[in-house]
């Protein structure tokens, strides 16, 4: 072999080697070293629509949309529904906050109801997707997942029972079962959430009206209830 064919092959053999570099360095590029929980989730938001379960949800869909290889996945989550279970979690603690500091400002200044119940329906369409999750996950997810919303529930049922006593004591009024009263406003309000989910706007605020209604209804009737009354 002469200098000069050496000397073409040698060329040949380092622009492959650098084009094999090229490629790598782009894939590395386009994939982060490290992830964190809440890029998870979020990946796991941006893939689930109001038809769409987690369940329906691949461990590589999540990862290519996180921006990570599989095996990253694994640093948080043994699988999809250990992930799912955290969402749920997640996102039940978020929409108590949320609803929680509603009542607050309501209560200086505002009906708690009507506050309460338009929060809950602006959540419907908010970015983060927290409600929507919880209704779908909660009327159409699996066993495991709806055991996850109904202890979700439980805890908005708490702090709103708690909420709800304390409101009444600082206008001097008494609920008769307050435990009971929270239990029925935040299964109306979550059965509600979930009719109206895919109503258009004009439709919601009719239903949402007719929420309020209703829960006065019950807050009426509970203060005016005794023990006797109940068979």
């Amino acid at each position: 072999m002469n200098s000069s064919s050496a000397m073409t092959e040698h060329t040949t053999a380092q622009q492959d080697a650098e084009n094999h570099l090229e490629k790598v360095t782009v894939r590395s590029v386009g994939r982060k070293a490290t992830i964190t929980k809440e890029e998870l989730f979020q990946a796991a938001l941006n893939l689930i629509g109001p038809q769409k379960s987690i369940s329906a949800l691949s461990l590589r869909e999540v990862a290519r949309e996180a921006g990570i290889a599989p095996n990253s996945f694994y640093r948080h989550f043994k699988d999809i529904d250990e992930l799912a279970i955290e969402l749920i979690d997640r996102s039940g603690l978020v929409l108590r906050q949320i609803l929680h500091e509603a009542r607050l400002k309501a209560a200086k200044k505002g009906s708690i109801i009507r506050s309460s119940v338009e929060v809950f329906i602006e959540q419907l369409d908010a970015d983060e997707g927290n409600l929507s999750l919880l209704l779908r996950e909660g009327y159409t997810g699996s066993i495991q997942y709806k055991r996850a919303v109904d202890n979700q529930l439980a805890f908005f049922q708490q702090e709103l029972q708690e909420d709800l006593i304390r409101l009444e004591k600082l206008n001097r009024q008494h609920l008769i079962h307050p435990e009971l009263v929270a239990k029925a406003i935040t299964q109306l309000v979550f059965n509600m959430g979930a009719k109206v989910i895919d109503l258009p706007i004009n439709e919601r605020k009719e239903v949402a009206e007719q929420t309020m209604i209703m829960i006065r209804m019950i807050l009426e009737g509970a203060r005016h209830m005794n023990d006797a009354a109940i068979p």
